[in-house]
C-alpha cells in the first residue's frame, strides 16, 4: 500500500511541475514617429529577402525578426498620399548569423565563463519610386549592421531576449538612416 501511495505521489508532484516561464515580447511599432507621406498612389512591400532557414542564419528563431520589423516600417511610415504611381519599398537582407567563438576548456574552463557565439545582423532596404512599374525615377537605399554576443551559459529565455534587442536596435538604427536618405534624396516627392 505504501508502495501505491508513493507512487502515485510522485506522478502527482511530476503533473505539478511549472515550464519555465517564456519571455513575452513587446510589439514594436513605429506609429509614434511622424509618417512620410509620399506624393504616389499606392506604396508596395517587397520582402525579397528569404531566410535560409539553416545554420549559420538564426534569424527565423529570433522572436521578432529583422525583416518582420523592416516590413512594420513601411507599413507604419510609408504612406500614398497622392494619385499617381507608387513606392517601392524592398527588404534585400535582413540576414543574422551565428559565429562560435573560441572558449576555454580544461581546468581554467571550469571557472570562465566566455563569449561562445556572436551574432550578427545586417538589413538592407531600397525604397524607390516609380511612374511606370519597373522604372524607378527615384530611388535610395539604406542599410545598418549590429552584432552582439553571448556567454556561454546564456539560457534560452536569455538568448532570445539578446536576439530582440539586437532585431529591435538593427531596425532602430535603419529607421534613422533611411528616413535622412529620402529626405536628401527624394524631399520633392515628400509632402509632409
Amino acid at each position: 500500500m505504501h508502495c501505491i501511495c508513493a507512487a502515485a505521489f510522485g506522478l502527482l508532484a511530476a503533473a505539478c511541475t511549472v515550464a519555465p516561464a517564456q519571455n513575452q515580447w513587446p510589439e514594436i511599432t513605429y506609429k509614434h514617429r511622424p509618417p512620410l507621406r509620399f506624393d504616389v498612389g499606392q506604396v508596395v512591400i517587397d520582402k525579397r529577402y528569404s531566410e535560409p532557414l539553416a545554420p549559420p542564419n538564426v534569424e527565423h528563431l529570433i522572436p521578432v525578426p529583422p525583416a518582420a520589423l523592416a516590413g512594420q516600417w513601411a507599413r507604419d511610415r510609408l504612406v500614398a498620399a497622392g494619385s499617381v504611381g507608387r513606392l517601392v519599398y524592398t527588404i534585400q537582407d535582413a540576414s543574422v548569423v551565428e559565429t562560435p567563438l573560441d572558449t576555454k576548456s580544461g581546468i581554467e574552463g571550469l571557472f570562465t565563463v566566455d563569449q561562445s557565439e556572436r551574432y550578427e545582423a545586417h538589413l538592407a532596404v531600397q525604397v524607390h519610386l516609380e511612374d511606370i512599374p519597373g522604372l524607378a525615377r527615384a530611388s535610395v537605399t539604406a542599410e545598418a549592421e549590429r552584432w552582439v554576443t553571448v556567454p556561454e551559459d546564456a539560457t534560452l529565455n536569455e538568448r532570445e531576449a539578446t536576439w530582440f534587442a539586437l532585431s529591435e536596435a538593427l531596425m532602430n538604427d535603419l529607421d534613422v538612416e533611411l528616413e535622412r536618405a529620402l529626405y536628401q534624396y527624394m524631399a520633392a516627392h515628400i509632402l509632409n
